[in-house]
């Protein structure tokens, strides 16, 4: 099941870099996104918008990147059966999707127009968080209750006085 779930991850990846790096050579070319799915067809407002670059740099540039070391960890994983691969793969995917949410956000909230390539972005890097965490389980951490009880008195000592 592990393995099956690396493979998948890496499938999942090559599709983000190739959503992504679509979403890269528009920005280079500056032509226009084809996007004519019915209520998310404002691929080109939110692809022109302020929000679209961080740093100076397109979103969609980190997107090849963050997609890329996903596609590297999950073939080195296939590989070497790596427990730190595997955590690896959970902390930049938790990051991938925590960015993912974030932007998937601003494009409803602030920008007002849905872009099918974000929420194809944002799709594939929940799906590679989900298979992430079951590849490898995360920790339980367990709290062991300590029954708190009164420390009883020695029978020869008195008790003090009620305050």
């Amino acid at each position: 099941m592990k393995r099956l779930g690396v493979v998948l991850i890496l499938l999942l990846a090559f599709c983000g870099v190739a959503d992504s790096a679509y979403l890269t050579q528009h920005e280079i070319d500056g032509t226009p996104l084809l996007c004519t799915v019915q209520n998310l067809s404002g691929c080109n407002i939110v692809a022109t918008s302020s929000y679209s670059h961080v740093f100076g740099v397109p979103l969609a540039v980190f997107g090849v990147f963050f997609y890329g070391m996903i596609f590297i960890l999950a073939a080195l994983e296939l590989v070497l059966f790596d427990r730190l691969l595997r955590r690896l793969l959970q902390g930049i995917s938790l990051v991938g999707i925590l960015a993912s949410l974030y932007f998937s956000a601003i494009q409803w909230v602030v920008i007002g127009a849905f872009c099918i390539y974000c929420t194809a972005s944002t799709i594939i890097a929940i799906l590679i968080f989900i298979l992430a965490t079951r590849i490898e389980p995360l920790p339980k951490f367990v709290r062991i209750a300590k029954s708190v009880t009164p420390p009883s008195v020695p029978p020869h000592l008195p008790m003090p006085p009620a305050a």
